[in-house]
């Protein structure tokens, strides 16, 4: 089993990716003083995850002064890959409380990540998340899936054609 982490103030919160699109890897990470967590995880779920915060930023008081270096921090080693995320919101802290699951075979036990953090660290988190989902291939106008480069078969146009951006 990995090891889990409760990190419950970090002083970063971040989203990266990391190659070329149709190939990136994405990763986050939370810092707290010197201890450094860095997770892997999907796009979709990287995109969930900021759609959702997005959400629940909506119903609270807007924050002020978010954290602009949202860089990743290398090394870039992931502890493990992240199965299923949660979030819950603690109103008397004003703080946000990500839980991160390992992927992990059926029976097993995973390592959890618990990772608090400020309502202006959410939002940035939320703002750079977007960027990072949105900078990677465009979406095909008929079918929604990614275009590579060179085009794709469109499930759309019965594979006939190609389209490209």
């Amino acid at each position: 089993m990995s090891e889990s982490y409760d990190l419950a103030a970090v002083d970063l919160l971040t989203i990266g990716a990391v190659g070329p699109p149709g190939q990136r890897v994405f990763y986050l990470q939370a810092r707290r003083g010197d201890q450094l967590l860095t997770l892997k995880l999907e796009k979709t779920q990287v995109a969930a995850l900021v759609r959702y915060l997005g959400t629940l930023l909506a119903d609270l008081p807007p924050p002020t002064g978010l954290p602009t270096h949202l860089d990743l921090v290398e090394p870039l080693d992931p502890e493990w890959v992240v199965g299923s995320l949660g979030v819950s919101y603690d109103e008397d802290d004003d703080r946000f409380v990500l839980l991160a699951e390992e992927l992990v075979e059926e029976d097993d036990d995973g390592a959890v990540a618990r990772i608090g953090a400020t309502r202006e660290q959410v939002a940035a988190l939320v703002l750079h998340g977007a960027e990072i989902v949105e900078a990677g291939r465009p979406a095909c106008p008929l079918c929604g899936e990614p275009l590579d480069p060179e085009g794709h078969v469109c499930v759309r146009l019965n594979g006939h054609k190609r389209p490209t951006s």
